[in-house]
């Protein structure tokens, strides 16, 4: 392979990674695939990630990642959105689309980089195709782990779920585990053979996420400058536990800290709305929580939010709150950090492990929220603890930069294709 371009597949079936965030199946697995594809481009590796096509009106096609690298929409079943649970189906399409349009190209990929369990299986099927190149692949959250923390089995993850992510860590050629959390789950609770296992975490894009100055943020997004705000960002489902932080902020409204210090609370993610009918079962039941709290003057549902506005809203809150009962990672959080944000989250997963307990913000213990009252009170009353915060946050982010985070990833793609090779 010297002198050649490395040349990646990458495969992120599901979701594309160009979707505006906060919708039901859109987050972090989204702005991670974009924004490494975006910087393995500058880096001059060639990509073309592999996504379901959900819009036939939308070009096959599109070259938004720059530097020549491409998202590729592939006709698999019906070209609209579906539930998770009927996606595994046209998995076997999906290959076969994805292997011609190779063919028609003429394109050789030196290997198969596939995020979430069911683009798993697709490289599984692909590396058949393409004669045995080797398959680095990420979970970013796990079926069982899924369901230690479900509140009911509507909530449960499907049996086949945990049975293609245990197919997956048995056959692919790399593993890559957001942190040493998730390095330890798969060892204990999948008996993975740790030693094709590689912790790397995921990166933040330093160019968009920085500090804004506080009134130019607030300017933006149409806050008074004097407004003291929380900020959620995320999906709207249980696992999420914004119910945890609405509590929370109910909590804070019966203390002298919301007379002396007034806030709102702005909630980024969902359709909120909708009409009844269509709405989601959570977003329909955290609505009604709010108002039957008396919030509805305190607490804004703003519904998706695209990537370029985030950073105003992090840059105008007093805290980034992520209360969640299960985080492999915790991007939201790291982007909140580089904006020069406090986090105040559950300490659980990942978020364990990036949020530094009163260095750049807070642990809370998860599903309490008296305690989430408690920490965010403190941030709410103290200016410089928060400002004090916030300049660390931003410092300890930069070790998460991009161009940092792929050069891990490159050196795993080059052993790997270099074993290949030299076999």
């Amino acid at each position: 392979m010297p002198g050649e371009k490395l040349r990646i597949a990458m495969l992120s079936y599901h979701t594309c990674p160009l979707a505006t965030l906060g919708g039901k199946n859109t987050g972090g697995m989204n702005v991670y695939v974009r924004d490494l594809a975006r910087q393995l481009g500058r880096m001059g590796v060639g990509v073309d990630v592999f996504t379901r096509s959900q819009d036939e009106h939308v070009p096959h096609v599109l070259h938004d990642l720059g530097f020549g690298n491409r998202v590729v929409h592939i006709p698999a079943g019906p070209e609209r959105p579906l539930p998770k649970e009927q996606l595994a189906a046209y998995l076997p399409q999906f290959v076969e689309n994805v292997c011609a349009f190779a063919r028609q190209k003429g394109l050789r990929y030196h290997l198969i980089h596939s995020h979430y369990w069911m683009s798993g299986i697709a490289a599984l099927r692909l590396r058949d195709c393409w004669g045995g190149v080797p398959v680095l692949h990420m979970f970013h959250t796990l079926g069982i782990m899924k369901n230690r923390v479900a509140q009911n089995d509507s909530q449960k993850e499907g049996s086949y779920r945990v049975e293609g992510e245990r197919r997956v860590l048995e056959q692919a050629d790399r593993i890559v585990a957001a942190t040493p959390a998730e390095v330890a789950q798969l060892q204990w609770l999948y008996h993975a053979d740790t030693a094709r296992v590689v912790s790397i975490p995921p990166g933040v894009d330093t160019s968009r996420f920085y500090p804004i100055p506080t009134e130019e943020a607030k300017e933006f997004i149409g806050v008074p400058v004097t407004e003291r705000m929380l900020l959620f960002v995320g999906r709207i489902e249980p696992l999420k536990g914004l119910d945890i932080l609405i509590q929370a902020v109910a909590i804070l409204r019966g203390r002298p800290v919301f007379r002396e210090k007034p806030f709102c609370l702005a909630v980024i993610g969902g359709d909120p709305h909708v009409a009844p009918e269509v709405m989601s079962s959570e977003m329909s039941r955290l609505q009604e929580m709010h108002l039957r709290y008396g919030l509805e003057d305190f607490v804004a549902f703003l519904g998706k939010k695209g990537q370029d506005t985030l950073p105003y809203y992090y840059s105008a809150a007093d805290a980034v709150v992520v209360p969640s009962h299960y985080e492999s990672f915790g991007m939201v959080a790291l982007e909140a950090m580089a904006c020069g944000t406090p986090v105040v989250a559950s300490q659980v997963g990942g978020l364990a492990f990036l949020v530094q307990d009163g260095i750049t913000g807070y642990h809370v213990p998860v599903g309490e929220p008296e305690a989430l009252a408690d920490r965010l009170e403190i941030l709410l009353k103290d200016d410089a603890l928060r400002s004090r915060l916030g300049a660390q946050a931003v410092e300890f982010s930069r070790s998460y930069a991009w161009e940092h985070i792929a050069a891990r990833i490159v050196e795993q793609y080059e052993t790997l294709v270099g074993r290949t090779t030299a076999g």
